[in-house]
């Protein structure tokens, strides 16, 4: 780095709160400034297009509490609970794939390579198969809004469980992380499978909709565990962004420096995984959004990491964007099938430029 970078680096303001402080990078301030503009921008866009058309006023003064109308009331009542679990779900997802590609310090690490999606998928799965859509209903005393993140999370947990324990060699290697969480992935991925198969052809079809990454059917009771969800981790993952990026420079350096970086990567693991399960408890395993979206914010920020915010509104821009696809062109296709149609080639070219970078 020449001298003039490091005075550079060096002259960026920081935010002090505490003991903690974060510095503040320009480039990536613009970019999650934009990115937040363009979720807005979506938000109203996701809200105006329909069977019906609404113009953007009307969208926006039924969002300020105009609650009169008949545009207010498919704005508000109709409208808005699918366009807003697209936008929390974006952010969970985008947030959650940041903080694993950062813990892992590897591109190709995020909640739907390394099998946590999957785990959350075979719960919720599991959930729906075996009680939502029996004869005598959900157990006792678990509702089915209650019942299937919950059902979600203890899946993604397991997956993130066994990933930290086969995964876990004196630290977290990136490399590892990535060839374990692929074989869990599969395994699990074989575990719904087999729910499917045995389940009921009506049961399997409902569920094999949601596993493609609807948004159809989303009611206000996602909306909420979207909403608790974030309110409660980002706060904690964005925290935790000055220690991961000390932890980024390696074990060693980390622990030099007075970092438990054992403590660090599992607290972030955790909020990954939180997050990561409430998005597919909501909507299905939506293809690739953890996985494209920090890479993207990253390269956009000029970062040398994942930058936590920008990522997570990366997500939301890339899952609002998808839906605003299927609604006005592709009607009856799921976002899934959309954000994968996106990730999928960049995956394939991050596989070939690591395979370069090792040769």
């Amino acid at each position: 780095m020449s001298a003039l970078a490091t005075q550079a680096k060096a002259a960026r303001p920081a935010i002090r709160l505490g003991p903690t402080s974060w510095r503040v990078h320009p480039r990536a301030t613009v970019c999650a400034t934009v990115a937040g503009v363009a979720v807005l921008v979506l938000l109203v866009v996701n809200l105006s297009y329909g069977e019906l058309k609404i113009p953007f006023v009307d969208v926006i003064r039924a969002l300020l509490g105009d609650s009169s109308g008949v545009n207010s009331f498919i704005v508000r009542d109709v409208r808005l609970p699918e366009a807003a679990v697209a936008l929390l779900a974006g952010l969970a997802l985008g947030l959650s794939g940041a903080l694993i590609q950062t813990i892992a310090r590897n591109p190709l690490a995020s909640p739907d390579v390394i099998g946590v999606n999957a785990g959350a998928a075979a719960g919720a799965v599991g959930y729906i198969v075996l009680f939502a859509a029996a004869d005598s209903g959900v157990p006792a005393g678990v509702s089915a809004d209650l019942g299937l993140p919950i059902a979600a999370f203890c899946g993604a947990l397991l997956a993130a469980a066994l990933l930290y324990a086969a995964g876990w060699r004196h630290g977290l290697d990136g490399r590892r992380l990535v060839l374990v969480g692929i074989g869990i992935a599969a395994a699990l991925t074989a575990c719904t499978s087999w729910l499917l198969v045995s389940a009921r052809l009506q049961t399997a079809a409902s569920a094999q909709v949601w596993l493609s990454g609807s948004l159809a059917g989303v009611t206000g009771s996602n909306v909420t565990w979207l909403l608790v969800v974030i309110v409660l981790v980002a706060p904690v993952a964005l925290w935790l962004g000055s220690t991961l990026n000390i932890v980024e420079l390696g074990d060693d350096t980390a622990r030099a420096l007075g970092i438990r970086t054992s403590r660090a990567q599992a607290v972030a693991l955790l909020c990954a995984v939180l997050l990561a399960a409430v998005a597919v408890s909501a909507v299905g395993p939506i293809g690739f959004v953890a996985f494209v979206c920090p890479q993207i914010a990253r390269r956009l920020a000029g970062t040398s990491r994942p930058p936590l915010l920008t990522s997570a509104l990366a997500g939301a821009v890339l899952v609002q964007g998808a839906d605003v696809i299927t609604r006005l062109w592709l009607t009856g296709l799921a976002v899934g099938v959309v954000t994968s149609l996106v990730g999928a080639p960049y995956f394939i070219y991050l596989l070939i430029r690591k395979q370069r970078d090792l040769v």
